[in-house]
């Protein structure tokens, strides 16, 4: 064996760094992780908050690190969401400054050889190779989209490459988002990431509800659907997306609620389900693509992207939607005039995306 195939034969240590933005981000991680470590290289996971809790969950056998918080917090009214993120961008640009010299002290602490982040803005360091994941090559602000796609292209300029979890042709998944002209680099387009696999079940749920993403509205609309349910006749599985240290299940009348599922639970139970009920978040959308399954989305207000997507699949015939404050549980047979997510034939060619680290 020659000095550079050994060389590149000897197992990397890769930082791998979701956002801490609901579920969605970390979740995505999985399959990246599952497969670093196929691949005979050691991950490191770092996040914050809920993100790093669940990660804990899935690889307890995992070393960890904590990043500093971005401290996104949600407006109750949608409609302020964009003004409540330019109010915390003080904080967030703190924390993205300190993560970048957390960073840096841990590539010599840990003997990092490589960095994954996961639209983690300061996990980067110019002595390492650096991938950055996102779906958002443009970023939908409403009239100030122009603007923020320009400084999210800046940013993701500085990273070794960028790996884009959709399909570079048509069909896609995320349209105009994870598909843009005059980009200062070359994306990747690795198709979609999900830690999901479709299985031959028994059904045992007519309807399954998964929430995610940051308070208050992760709460609002449980409360709304907690409601609209009262009206449902079909058996339900409700996991409400709150990561606590232990699992709690509580059975009323026809509705089965979990605070959190691990994702062997939760491949199971969406296996399991009929129809789903959930965010028009990427990564369910990618889960729910893996599954080929019906589902009827509910958008965070204010959220442009979530929105968009929403939109897209409805355009497109393959799934409805409802916006949060209009939701009612006659909306839900609205889907049989719809597709569904059909499933994309797609396994990323890991040993060659990985290559990078090899640098």
């Amino acid at each position: 064996m020659s000095t550079q195939e050994e060389i590149n034969n000897v197992p990397k240590t890769i930082l791998v760094a979701p956002l801490n933005w609901g579920l969605g981000h970390a979740t995505r991680c999985i399959p990246v992780i599952k497969a670093l470590q196929e691949n005979n290289h050691i991950p490191i996971i770092a996040s914050d908050g809920i993100a790093l809790a669940m990660l804990r969950k899935e690889f307890p056998y995992l070393q960890t690190l904590e990043l500093p918080s971005y401290q996104i917090e949600y407006a109750k009214n949608g409609t302020n969401f964009k003004w409540k993120l330019l109010q915390n961008a003080p904080k967030m640009l703190k924390a993205i400054w300190n993560e970048k010299k957390l960073v840096a002290s841990w590539i010599k602490k840990h003997d990092i050889d490589g960095i994954i982040s996961d639209n983690r803005l300061g996990v980067f360091n110019k002595n390492v190779p650096c991938v950055f994941i996102t779906h958002q090559l443009n970023v939908m602000t409403g009239n100030t989209t122009w603007l923020s796609s320009k400084l999210h292209q800046n940013i993701i300029k500085k990273y070794t490459e960028c790996w884009v979890p959709d399909v570079e042709g048509q069909p896609n998944l995320a349209g105009e988002l994870s598909h843009s002209n005059n980009l200062p680099f070359i994306p990747k387009y690795i198709g979609p990431l999900s830690r999901m696999h479709k299985k031959e079940t028994p059904k045992q749920y007519d309807l399954m509800v998964i929430l995610s993403g940051p308070e208050p509205q992760r709460g609002l609309l449980e409360s709304i659907l907690k409601i609209e349910l009262k009206r449902y006749r079909g058996n339900v599985v409700f996991i409400k997306g709150i990561v606590e240290k232990e699992q709690k299940k509580e059975q009323l009348k026809n509705i089965t609620y979990f605070n959190f599922m691990t994702s062997r639970q939760l491949e199971q139970t969406f296996n399991e389900s009929d129809l789903i009920l959930a965010r028009s978040g990427y990564t369910t959308i990618m889960d729910l693509v893996k599954l080929g399954k019906k589902a009827f989305f509910i958008p965070t207000p204010g959220q442009y992207e979530q929105l968009y997507l929403a939109k897209k699949l409805k355009e497109d015939g393959i799934v409805p939607y409802a916006e949060q404050d209009s939701f009612k549980i006659d909306n839900l047979p609205e889907v049989k005039k719809y597709s569904g997510l059909q499933c994309f034939d797609n396994t990323p060619d890991w040993k060659k995306l990985f290559s990078i680290f090899e640098i």
